[in-house]
């Protein structure tokens, strides 16, 4: 085959399925060069952005295997026959790095012509061979419009720095995250936020399984995110747990600051019993947790409660679901029931340990311990003892002395009737 045919076929106006046997086989389109001016020729005849994607996409993971995945890729590294000595690998270093160079040059301008997939898969191997810094930044700029259209697979780019600890380039994801959430929501969509949403918090479960990840890279993460992103918060629970129990060795605020990413509102009833059970969330974070599932009771009852006494014309657009059984009625009772113990019992515990702490605190700041106390007292009783026995002496009487020797008195002739009889 030849290039005309090559230019026949990409001009034509329906979508070509490209067959395992194509024009893609041809040696002709070994040459670099020669590829990247047929290319430009099917661009100047106005052929839509998404089958020169196509193109693009199959020519490189042909002829290079590490865009490919799966079973194309152990094809592709077979047909590709390297029989390379020790010396040549820094020259297929260096003819990779102009391949993923030249890829990015001739990407069309168009948003939906490149599968996200492919720009990821072309991403992890620039990083890999070092590429120059602008085609990398041009990448992720293209990658964070469609960032929705990823997978958990594609994501999951090792780190090929030295100088960073994780396995997972951590960094990287941040920025895609960023780039993705300061675009336009018009852009965007509020549909394609949940889905990165749910990305992330996949991402951050893989992730929280490196011993070497931060916790600020963590809840960097985590909260690039708006708080409206996440429906559901299982995902991030998932992840937080995941942390913890990998590094054991955070200290109680680390981990209440870890927990405060965690909207326990959002949990789902299967995710708020795991948490009230978890021994490596914090008391407060358990309290929530159970609070929570408590207003959710409540207000589930007021509903059921409410349907049940009126019966409006309009109930089938209010009502959140269908009408419970006495049995399940009983149970979610008995559920409030245990659930207002744990936190009556939670919350006496909590109330304990803050007093005994405010007594430590103030026996700390006073530095007066009892036997200081008593001995003051001590002294305070001799002082007084010592002014009764000044008072005495002085001839001063107080009137409690003045009843004491009135009756003394009551059976004696005054001292003056005695001379005068006398």
């Amino acid at each position: 085959m030849n290039a005309n045919k090559m230019k026949k076929m990409a001009l034509s106006a329906e979508p070509y399925k490209l067959p395992a046997d194509c024009w893609f086989d041809d040696a002709c389109i070994l040459d670099m060069d020669y590829f990247v001016k047929n290319l430009s020729v099917i661009k100047a005849k106005g052929v839509r952005p998404d089958l020169i994607g196509s193109i693009i996409t199959h020519y490189a993971s042909k002829w290079l295997p590490d865009l490919s995945t799966g079973e194309e890729a152990e094809k592709d590294f077979a047909a590709a026959d390297y029989e390379e000595s020790p010396e040549s690998v820094t020259a297929s270093w260096m003819k990779k790095r102009f391949f993923v160079e030249t890829l990015v040059g001739v990407l069309p301008p168009e948003r939906d012509s490149i599968a996200c997939s492919f720009l990821l898969r072309l991403l992890r191997v620039a990083n890999m061979v070092g590429t120059e810094p602008a085609y990398r930044a041009e990448l992720e700029k293209r990658i964070s419009w469609q960032l929705d259209q990823a997978s958990l697979d594609d994501l999951i780019i090792p780190s090929f720095s030295h100088t960073c600890g994780t396995l997972l380039d951590v960094e990287l994801v941040l920025r895609l995250v960023k780039r993705f959430v300061s675009l336009d929501e018009a852009v965007r969509g509020g549909a394609a936020l949940v889905k990165v949403a749910k990305l992330v918090d996949c991402y951050l479960a893989e992730a929280a399984t490196d011993s070497n990840l931060g916790l600020p890279e963590f809840i960097a993460l985590a909260g690039a995110l708006p708080a409206h992103a996440r429906s559901t918060n299982d995902g991030l629970y998932r992840a937080i747990d995941t942390y913890l129990q990998v590094h054991p060795g955070l200290s109680k605020q680390e981990r209440k600051g870890l927990c405060r990413l965690m909207d326990s509102q959002k949990l789902s009833p299967e995710a708020s019993v795991h948490a009230a059970q978890n021994e490596r969330l914090p008391v407060r974070a358990v309290i929530r947790v159970l609070l929570s599932e408590q207003s959710k009771l409540n207000r589930q009852f007021d509903w059921s409660g409410s349907f049940s006494r009126t019966r409006s014309p309009t109930v089938g657009f209010d009502q959140p679901g269908r009408c419970l059984s006495k049995r399940e009625v009983t149970a979610q009772q008995m559920e409030i029931k245990r659930l207002r113990e744990d936190v009556v019992r939670l919350e006496s515990q909590c109330i304990a340990m803050q007093r005994q702490m405010e007594r430590l605190i103030d026996k700390k700041r006073s530095g007066i311990s009892f036997f200081s106390w008593k001995k003051l007292g001590m002294s305070a009783q001799r002082s007084g003892a010592a002014e009764k026995g000044t008072d005495g002496e002085s001839g001063q009487q107080t009137p409690m002395d003045a009843k004491k020797t009135k009756p003394a008195s009551r059976g004696r002739t005054p001292r003056n009737w005695r001379n005068s009889l006398s």
